[in-house]
């Protein structure tokens, strides 16, 4: 409730359900009572595309240049969205084709989620840009979300993001990465552990739901390839260890 509160301080809010048992009720009864905020109930469960297209359909139809996507298990600041929008339009300004904008620091409860980046000029401004952002506190342009379809609903929960940046990419825009600003973000029991001399994050996704991402993943390689292949082999090595470090998760 005290992320909604946070948000309805920046402007409109649609919170999507998908498909919430009875016992959800008096939740969602009291959060559409809140100033600025749309509830749409959805029958079925048909993955996290359909409740961020529900976002653009409605940014579209208020006639807003951007949308701020955001998980339930995410937290932001009462100024996050108001940077986010102002750095994006501060770019947009000087004839950057921005297509989407994350936070530069994305902390999750285990350690910090970093982005490979590099800095690109683009009329004499420096800009930090990524190949692929998380959605949960990303800022997406509805002009160009819109012109690439919008996300993906045939990947079902996961890569959603990593599709919609990389038709972003395909079109020409840049996804970049605002450094100031901070999203603590809860991804699902992940852990940090060491290997072989590094650390990397574990989460603590079910089989089916690793199966899943590798499955994506592995969808996406082609196009990924064909932009970059750094950083194609990048994301499917990344799920590759995700899966193979699973033992050596602590038990919590």
């Amino acid at each position: 409730m005290e992320l909604l509160r946070v948000l309805c301080a920046s402007g409109p809010v649609l919170v999507s359900d998908d498909a919430s048992p009875c016992t959800a009720d008096p939740v969602l009864a009291q959060v559409a009572e809140l100033l600025n905020i749309q509830v749409i109930r959805n029958p079925r469960n048909r993955g996290i595309a359909r409740a961020l297209n529900q976002g653009l359909d409605a940014a579209r139809a208020g006639g807003y240049r951007w949308l701020l996507t955001v998980d339930q298990d995410s937290s932001l600041d009462e100024l996050y969205a108001e940077e986010m929008v102002a750095y994006a339009e501060s770019l947009v300004l000087t004839g950057v084709p921005l297509g989407a904008i994350g936070a530069g620091n994305v902390l999750d409860a285990s350690g910090a989620m970093t982005y490979p980046t590099r800095t690109v000029m683009h009329s004499g401004l420096e800009i930090t840009v990524t190949e692929e952002v998380v959605q949960s506190g990303t800022v997406w342009s509805v002009e160009a979300l819109t012109a690439i379809g919008g996300f993906d609903g045939s990947l079902g929960m996961d890569a959603i993001d990593a599709a919609a940046c990389l038709g972003l990419r395909s079109r020409g825009f840049i996804v970049a990465i605002n450094p100031s600003v901070t999203l603590h973000h809860q991804i699902q029991g992940a852990q940090q552990i060491r290997l072989l001399g590094r650390n990397v994050m574990v989460t603590g996704h079910s089989p089916k739901r690793r199966s899943a991402i590798v499955k994506n993943r592995l969808r996406l390689f082609p196009r990924e390839f064909a932009q970059s292949p750094t950083h194609a082999f990048r994301t499917l090595r990344r799920s590759a260890v995700n899966v193979l470090a699973l033992p050596l998760r602590r038990n919590t």
